[in-house]
């Protein structure tokens, strides 16, 4: 996931102009749509470059804990589907650190109808060190539509579902969270205790101990 992500966010960098979009497959309600955002998944942006360094730094070192978790977890030999859910939220938050890590420093910028960036010698790009941009291109408004006019305060309006904009890194760590919220029980229903000083120990009591001759 981590290679697909990458692989995919070079090419709509070096290919797309910002906010330039294309239909998937012909579909009215599947997008290639180039942004970018300086925030956390799906656009949300905190203020300023101090906000932008704040979230870089938590980023990774939310990363380092869980790979921590990841390690634990694959030495007790936790069940394998618990492994791949916690390694595709991993794999999606590294996808993202490394845009805002690296990406400033090794392309130009990218602005509305000013061409398609190209990669520059490394530390002449657009931005420093960990406050680059999040390379965003998967659009998919399934529903793009009007509110009728009898609708209480909406009438006219646009209503558009899902409006987002998001990129395979984010896809990766909803994939990751979905998966533990649906399955989490099974991953755990099989746990028993296998460690004999764990157990609770059974002790017989034998009435005749007590008689006496």
């Amino acid at each position: 996931m981590l290679i697909i992500d990458q692989v995919s966010k070079f090419y709509i960098k070096l290919n797309f102009e910002y906010g330039e979009g294309v239909p998937m497959f012909g579909l009215s309600w599947a997008y290639l749509h180039f942004i970018e955002n300086k925030g956390m998944a799906f656009g949300i942006t905190l203020g300023g470059d101090l906000g932008k360094l704040l979230l870089s730094v938590f980023r990774i070192a939310a990363v380092i804990l869980l790979w921590i978790y990841i390690i634990r977890l694959e030495k007790q030999r936790a069940h394998m589907g618990l492994l791949v859910a916690f390694g595709l939220i991993f794999a999606g938050a590294v996808g993202n650190i490394i845009d805002s890590a690296f990406y400033g420093l090794i392309f130009s910028e990218s602005n509305y109808h000013g061409g398609v960036a190209h990669l520059v010698p490394f530390g002449q790009g657009y931005a420093g060190f960990l406050h680059g941009s999040v390379v965003d291109m998967l659009y998919f408004p399934l529903i793009d539509t009007v509110w009728p006019s009898w609708v209480p305060y909406l009438g006219g309006s646009e209503f558009q579902f899902f409006k987002p904009v998001f990129n395979v890194a984010d896809s990766s760590i909803t994939l990751g969270v979905s998966i533990l919220l649906l399955f989490y029980n099974s991953f755990f229903k099989d746990k028993t205790p296998t460690d004999d000083a764990e157990a609770i120990p059974v002790i017989e009591f034998d009435p005749r101990a007590l008689r006496t001759e």
